[in-house]
C-alpha cells in the first residue's frame, strides 16, 4: 500500500481493529495521531512509496532477576508501549532508518563486517543483524525506514532490544515473506549487539520482545534456550503492572553491574564449572566455609540468590499455570526480598545517599502492595503489582516523590514483534 494510501485508511478507520488490539487500554485517537504523523513524516523523508506497519513491544522482568546470564531461567512479557515503523522495500542494498530524535543512519548491507560500522552505534546494530542472517542462510535486502518509540531509554523495559528485534522483523518481512521465527529474530539482535555494538548482552530482552506475551525461557543451552508461551492477563485478576522509575543516575554502574555475573562465576569456577547453572547446590553449601574466605561473603550470598531465584521462576510459571494469583504475587515478594537482601543490587555502594529504589520499594510496601526491583538494579525502575481500583492512588503516592509521569501503568501485550495490516496483525 502506498504511504498516501495507508494514511487514508488509518484517517477512514480502517486500522482502527488492528490499533485496539495493539493498545486496548490506550486512547485510540492518540494512537492514530502517533502513527499518522510518523507516516506523513516517512513521506517527507523517503517519498510516497510502498510501505508496511511495525510494531514491537518492550517487555518487563517478571521474575529471574540476574539468572540468564549464569544459564538460568526467566519469566518475562512483553508490555503495551513498543516502538514502530514505517518502512518501504528497497532495490539497492541499503538501510535507511530515520528515528525520531535521533540522526538517519545509513548503512550498506551488501557485505557487512563490524569494522565496516562503528560500535557502539545504531548502524552497527543493522550491519550486525543482516550479517546474522546471511550466515544463516536468510535473505536481506535494502528498506527505509522511520521509526518512533515510548519504550524510553533507561526505563528497564529494554528500548534496545525493542529496535534490534525491529530491524530484525523488517528483514523477516520483506525479504523472507515473513517467516523467520521470534528466536531467531532475538538471536540476530543478541548477534549484532555483542559481536558488532560491542556489548556483551544475554538473549533475554530480545527474546520477550519479539515472542510477545508471557514468556517463560530456560538458558540453560544458551544458544538454543527453552521458550514456553505461558497466558497471563492481569486484568483478569483485577491488577495493573506499575513501573516506577526512581530517576536514579545510571552513570558510572557499569562495575556494579558485572560484579552480579563476575561474582557467580567465581562461585562457579570454584566448584569446577563455568557458570552456576552447572553446579550442584547441596555441594555448594557444603563448601560456603571455604569459599568463602577465597572470593567474599557478597558473592555466596548472590549464589545463594542465584539457586534460590531460579527455582522461583518455575513455581512462579506453575502459579499462573494453575490461575493461582496469590501463590504468583508470594514469590514475587520473595524475589524482591531475595534481590534486596542477597544480590544486593538495589543501590550502588558508591553514593549510599541515593537510594531511589530502596525508597520506591518501601513506599510500595507501605501502601500494602506487591513489588519488586526491576532489571539490572542499582538505579532505575521499580515493578508494583498494584489493584486497579488504587492505581490512581498509587500513581499520585509515588509521582508525588519521584516526579510527574515517573509511574507507568501497563497491561501485558499477546503480540510480540508484528507487522500490521488493516484487520491483522501478523507476529
Amino acid at each position: 500500500m502506498q504511504a498516501s494510501q495507508f494514511i487514508t485508511a488509518v484517517k477512514g478507520g480502517k486500522y482502527d481493529n488492528s490499533i485496539k488490539k495493539l493498545y486496548p487500554n490506550k486512547d485510540i485517537n492518540d494512537r492514530k495521531d502517533r502513527i499518522l504523523k510518523l507516516a506523513n513524516d516517512f513521506v517527507s523523508l523517503y517519498g510516497d512509496l510502498d510501505i508496511t506497519l511495525f510494531s514491537v513491544p518492550g517487555r518487563t522482568e517478571l521474575s529471574g532477576n540476574h539468572t540468564d546470564h549464569n544459564n538460568g531461567r526467566v519469566l518475562a512479557a512483553s508490555v503495551d508501549i513498543d516502538i514502530i515503523a514505517i518502512a518501504a522495500r528497497v532495490d539497492e542494498p541499503i538501510v535507511k532508518i530515520k528515528s525520531v530524535g535521533y540522526r538517519e543512519d545509513c548503512v550498506d548491507i551488501s557485505a557487512p563486517t563490524p569494522e565496516s560500522v562503528r560500535k557502539g552505534s545504531s548502524s552497527a546494530i543493522i550491519a550486525g543483524i543482516a550479517d546474522y542472517f546471511y550466515k544463516q542462510g536468510y535473505s536481506c535486502g535494502g528498506f527505509y525506514a522511520h521509526t518512533t518509540s515510548d519504550v524510553m531509554t533507561g526505563s528497564g523495559l529494554s528500548s534496545s532490544a525493542a529496535f534490534e528485534v525491529m530491524c530484525a522483523r523488517i528483514f523477516s518481512e520483506f525479504y523472507n515473506n515473513g517467516e523467520i521465527p521470534a528466536l531467531e529474530l532475538a538471536k540476530a539482535g543478541k548477534y549484532a549487539e555483542n559481536e558488532y555494538f560491542g556489548k556483551p548482552c544475554g538473549l533475554m530482552d530480545q527474546a520477550a520482545c519479539a515472542s510477545g506475551g508471557c514468556l517463560w525461557m530456560d538458558f540453560e543451552n544458551s544458544l538454543n534456550p527453552k521458550t514456553e508461551k505461558i497466558d497471563f492477563d492481569l486484568n483478569k485478576y483485577g491488577y495493573s503492572l506499575c513501573i516506577v522509575n526512581t530517576g536514579g543516575n545510571h552513570a558510572d554502574l557499569t562495575d556494579d553491574y558485572a560484579s552480579v555475573p563476575t561474582e557467580m562465576k567465581s562461585v562457579a569456577a570454584l566448584m569446577g564449572k563455568q557458570t552456576l547453572r552447572a553446579c550442584d547446590e547441596d555441594d555448594f553449601m557444603g563448601r560456603i566455609s571455604y569459599m568463602r574466605s577465597i572470593v567474599g561473603d557478597r558473592a555466596i550470598m548472590r549464589a545463594m540468590h542465584y539457586f534460590a531465584e531460579n527455582k522461583r521462576v518455575n513455581m512462579q510459571k506453575e502459579m499462573l499455570l494453575r490461575n493461582d494469583f496469590d501463590g504468583y504475587l508470594n514469590y514475587v515478594s520473595l524475589s524482591g526480598n531475595s534481590s534486596f537482601k542477597f544480590l544486593q543490587n538495589v543501590y550502588t555502594n558508591k553514593n549510599v545517599e541515593e537510594q531511589g529504589i530502596s525508597l520506591a520499594l518501601a513506599i510500595t510496601e507501605h501502601f500494602g502492595a506487591v513489588c519488586r526491583v526491576h532489571g539490572g538494579g542499582f538505579a532505575g525502575t521499580v515493578q508494583a503489582y498494584i489493584k486497579n481500583d488504587c492505581v490512581a492512588d498509587y500513581k499520585r503516592a509515588v509521582e508525588s516523590v519521584f516526579g510527574e509521569e515517573s509511574c507507568q501503568v501497563y497491561t501485558i501485550r499477546p503480540y510480540g514483534a508484528a507487522s500490521v495490516s488493516e484487520n491483522c496483525i501478523n507476529g
